[in-house]
């Protein structure tokens, strides 16, 4: 059984945590992306929250005769950034939830 002063201290040590891993979420949030397709066709930029911030596309990946390789060239752009804001997450924010069982972390 816990007495007040163990709890206390407790509260006070996740809050810390929290207040480390609000920071650390801050600086991913702040961290530019940039995805590219092969031969940097389509380049993407994201912020760390997912957002778009800029996209560049080569003159050469515009092919009216192929719409669907624009298409292809923006998905993999796209997902290539999508991923790295995935594994910085993972990197710096799974510390926090290693061993925790938490379901979707």
């Amino acid at each position: 059984m816990m007495n007040g002063m163990n709890m206390g201290k407790m509260m006070k040590q996740v809050k810390q945590l929290q207040k480390q891993m609000g920071a650390e979420q801050e600086q991913i949030n702040n961290t530019e992306f940039v995805g590219k397709a092969p031969e940097d066709m389509v380049v993407v930029t994201f912020s760390g929250d997912r957002k778009m911030k800029d996209m560049k596309i080569k003159p050469e990946a515009l092919d009216p005769e192929d719409p669907d390789m624009t298409s292809d060239l923006v998905i993999s752009a796209v997902n290539d950034a999508l991923a790295q804001i995935e594994k910085a997450t993972q990197d710096s924010m799974g510390k926090y939830t290693k061993g925790m069982g938490i379901p979707g972390m």
